[in-house]
């Protein structure tokens, strides 16, 4: 390939992994449901395909964001809420692992229709969950809670799976709901079980001939997850300029709209 070819590539992978990066640093979140549209459409990947890729980037990102965070909420404080996050994990692996065998065998129309709805499930997630501070424990500590727990572990891995995301969007409102944390000590806990969620989901994937697209675009994925790390933290430091109440309707509208074009490859 022509070098100048090839330096526009990387390019555009680093400039829209920033973009996409500043995104998820201004919500919270890796921004892996903003990355795989772009996948899908600007960089034209067979969906499953943009799935993997999508889950390499989004641990690189998460394994970064749980370090950066731990000025503002100590890694003691995650330790200490360990069987919190045991109680999530213990349905999201599986459920990571049964959605990564489902994406498998979907066939790509298929898969391009269950993306689409779920970036929809995504946007009205986005708008409700954000708006909610911190509340009561749904349960009591108990059975009734951890059953709870690992129902919701289940689904949220299954989910992440199937769209390569860290599932930070769907954790950390069940983490405030569920057990009543708020929402930074959630959003450092939505890390830590994102990590082996995702670990879980690449076990399963490496099994599918599709896994080999990482070889094949190794340049491509370096480049766009160094220029998500760059742009989540600058993200992190626009927070404060620019206002939640502005920005996270036009995020809902831009997954709204990448929900459509999504669709529209079926």
């Amino acid at each position: 390939m022509d070098t100048n070819i090839q330096a526009r590539g990387r390019a555009a992978a680093t400039g829209a992994g920033a973009a996409v990066g500043a995104l998820g640093g201004l919500i919270g979140l890796g921004g892996a449901e903003f990355r795989l549209p772009l996948l899908i459409g600007a960089f034209r990947f067979p969906p499953l395909e943009a799935v993997i890729l999508n889950k390499a980037m989004s641990l690189v990102v998460v394994a970064f964001a749980l370090p950066f965070r731990t000025q503002a909420v100590p890694m003691a404080s995650v330790v200490d809420h360990w069987p919190v996050i045991a109680n999530l994990l213990a349905g999201s692996i599986l459920g990571a692992w049964c959605g990564a065998s489902w994406a498998t065998r979907m066939r790509s129309e298929m898969l391009y229709k269950v993306i689409a709805i779920l970036l929809l499930a995504m946007a009205a997630v986005l708008l409700l969950s954000h708006h909610a501070g911190q509340h009561e424990a749904l349960f009591k500590p108990g059975t009734l809670q951890v059953i709870s727990g690992v129902a919701a572990g289940f689904g949220i891995g299954v989910v992440a799976a199937i769209m390569g995301v860290a599932g930070g969007e769907l954790l950390i409102p069940t983490l405030t709901l569920l057990f009543g944390l708020d929402l930074k000590l959630a959003g450092s806990l939505s890390l830590a079980i994102s990590l082996p969620t995702m670990l879980s989901a690449f076990s399963r994937y490496s099994r599918d001939q599709s896994f080999s697209v990482l070889m094949r675009n190794r340049a491509f994925v370096v480049f766009m997850a160094a220029g998500s790390i760059g742009g989540a933290y600058l993200g992190g430091l626009l927070l404060g300029v620019v206002s939640t109440a502005l920005l996270l309707p036009l995020l809902a509208a831009i997954l709204v709209l990448s929900a459509l074009k999504v669709w529209r490859h079926a």
